[in-house]
C-alpha cells in the first residue's frame, strides 16, 4: 500500500463514535471478584476491570498474583444475580520469575451448596500472552471460579472474561448488514479501491493476512529513530498505548461477519536502536538489536520480519519464529504527520510519548487503518460523509464510517481464509 503524506491536524474534532460492540456482552465487569489469596502489592480487582493486557507478563496494569503462596489457589467472580454461561476466557499473569503459568488448572460453579467442575469442558490450554478460551455446558449460577494448581511457581491472573455464547464462534454475526445511508457510500469506496489498486487481491501482507497467519495476535518491533534515552517504565507504557490503539481497530471486528477473534493480543518482541546505552533496562522481556541500519534508522533484524519474509517462516531469526515481527512501530525524532502500509505505522516519537495516556493516538489509529488495506480520501468524499479517521484532519477517533470500511475490506477478503 501506498505511504500516507504528512497528516494535517484539523482545529476541530467530532464527538467519538464508539466503534460497534462485540455481538456478545462481557458478563464477568458486572462481578465481584474475590480470591483465596492475593500478594498485598497485586489487585484482585484486575481480573475483571475489562482491560485486555498487552502481554502475560504485563508491567503496566493491574495484576492478581499469589506470591509466595503455591498449591492449589483460585479467584472467583460473584454475581448478584444467576448469570447464563457457556464459554470463559483466562489470561494468565506470569513474570518468568516467582508467578507462572499454572501447572493445570479448571472451571468450577456454584450450585447453590457446592462447587461444581463445568460440564463437558472443551480442554484447559495454558498459552501466555492470549486468552485461553474454555467452551462447556450451559450453567446458570452465581459464582464462576477459576481453580488452579501451581507449577513451577506461584499463580495469577491478569483478566477473565464469561459469555453467554462464543464471542468469536456461534455468536458472530455471518451476514453483511450495515445502515442502509452507509451502503451506497461503502460501495463507491470499494469501487474506488479495486480501481485505484490492480493488485488489491494478490497482495497477500494486510494486517488482515498478518493477524489470521498468526491464528489471533500480532508482533511489533520499536523502530526507536531517536537519540532519547527509555526507561523500563517508558518502554512498558509505549507498549501498552500500542496495544490500546491497536485493539480499537480489532474491537470493531469482535463477532462480526465469521470474524474468528475475540480478542487479537499484540505483543513487542523487539527494540531496534543506534546505542544500546540509550535503552535504560537489563531484562531480556524484549530482543534488542543495535546499530542495524535501513532507511537511515534502527531496524530489527530483517530474517525475524514478515515485510521480508512475506512466506511466513522465519529460519533465520535468532530465537526462531516466535521471535518475529509483522509490523514495525517506527518513531522518529521530529516527524510531522505519520505514514502507514503493511510494514507497520511511522509517527514522531515526541508526538507518540507526549500522547502515551490519550485515549485516541489519532495519528497512530490513521496509519493502522493504512495497515489493513484503508486509503486515503485528499481528493473525494464518498455521499453523504463529511468526517471521518481516514480522510485526514476531520476526526480524531474511529467514527461509524471508519468502522464499516474496515468491515467491508474483510468482506471481500475473508474467503482467501476459507471463511
Amino acid at each position: 500500500m501506498k505511504l500516507l503524506l504528512p497528516l494535517l491536524l484539523a482545529a476541530f474534532f467530532l464527538t467519538p463514535l464508539q466503534a460497534a460492540q462485540a455481538a456478545e456482552v462481557n458478563l464477568a465487569t458486572s462481578a465481584i471478584p474475590s480470591a483465596s489469596y492475593t500478594s498485598s502489592w497485586e489487585s484482585v480487582a484486575a481480573i475483571n476491570d475489562g482491560i485486555d493486557p498487552p502481554s502475560s507478563n504485563d508491567t503496566v496494569n493491574r495484576r492478581w498474583g499469589t506470591w509466595p503462596n503455591t498449591g492449589q489457589q483460585w479467584a472467583e467472580l460473584t454475581w448478584a444475580q444467576a448469570q447464563t454461561l457457556r464459554v470463559a476466557q483466562v489470561y494468565f499473569f506470569d513474570d518468568n520469575g516467582g508467578v507462572r503459568v499454572p501447572a493445570s488448572w479448571k472451571l468450577q460453579y456454584w450450585t447453590g451448596s457446592a462447587y461444581n467442575d463445568v460440564p463437558n469442558a472443551s480442554g484447559y490450554p495454558t498459552a501466555l500472552n492470549a486468552y485461553n478460551k474454555v467452551t462447556f455446558g450451559q450453567v446458570s449460577t452465581t459464582r464462576l471460579r477459576v481453580l488452579l494448581q501451581s507449577g513451577q511457581g506461584s499463580v495469577g491472573l491478569l483478566e477473565v472474561k464469561a459469555f453467554t455464547n462464543d464471542p468469536g464462534g456461534g455468536g458472530s454475526t455471518t451476514t453483511w448488514n450495515p445502515p442502509a445511508n452507509l451502503v451506497t457510500p461503502l460501495n463507491e469506496v470499494w469501487q474506488h479501491v479495486e480501481s485505484t489498486y490492480p493488485n488489491l487481491y494478490g497482495f497477500r501482507n494486510y494486517g488482515w493476512d498478518q493477524v489470521m497467519a498468526n491464528r489471533g495476535s500480532i508482533n511489533y518491533c520499536v523502530r526507536w529513530d531517536s537519540s532519547a534515552t527509555v526507561t523500563a517504565a517508558q518502554r512498558d507504557q509505549i507498549h501498552a498505548a500500542l496495544a490500546r490503539q491497536f485493539k480499537k481497530w480489532m474491537d470493531v471486528m469482535a463477532g462480526h461477519n465469521a470474524w474468528p477473534y475475540a480478542t487479537v493480543p499484540l505483543k513487542v518482541v523487539g527494540w531496534a536502536v543506534r546505542d544500546r546505552a540509550q535503552l535504560q533496562w537489563s531484562d531480556t522481556s524484549v530482543d534488542i538489536y543495535v546499530n542495524n541500519i535501513r532507511e537511515n534508522a534502527p531496524q530489527c533484524a530483517e530474517p525475524c520480519g514478515r515485510f521480508f519474509n512475506q512466506g511466513g517462516t522465519y529460519p533465520n531469526c535468532p530465537g526462531g519464529a516466535s521471535h518475529h515481527y509483522d509490523m514495525s512501530l517506527w518513531l522518529t525524532a521530529g516527524f510531522g504527520g505519520g505514514a502507514g502500509g503493511d510494514w507497520g505505522q511511522r509517527i514522531g516519537s515526541e508526538y507518540y510519548t507526549s500522547n502515551l495516556n490519550t485515549d485516541n493516538i489519532h495519528i497512530l489509529l490513521h496509519e493502522m487503518g493504512h495497515s489493513f488495506g484503508l486509503d486515503d480520501f485528499y481528493d473525494w468524499t464518498p455521499t453523504g460523509q463529511c468526517c471521518f479517521l481516514m480522510k485526514a484532519g476531520s476526526a480524531t477517533s474511529i467514527t461509524e464510517f471508519d468502522a464499516w470500511m474496515f468491515r467491508d475490506w474483510w468482506r471481500h477478503l475473508k474467503n482467501r481464509y476459507g471463511l
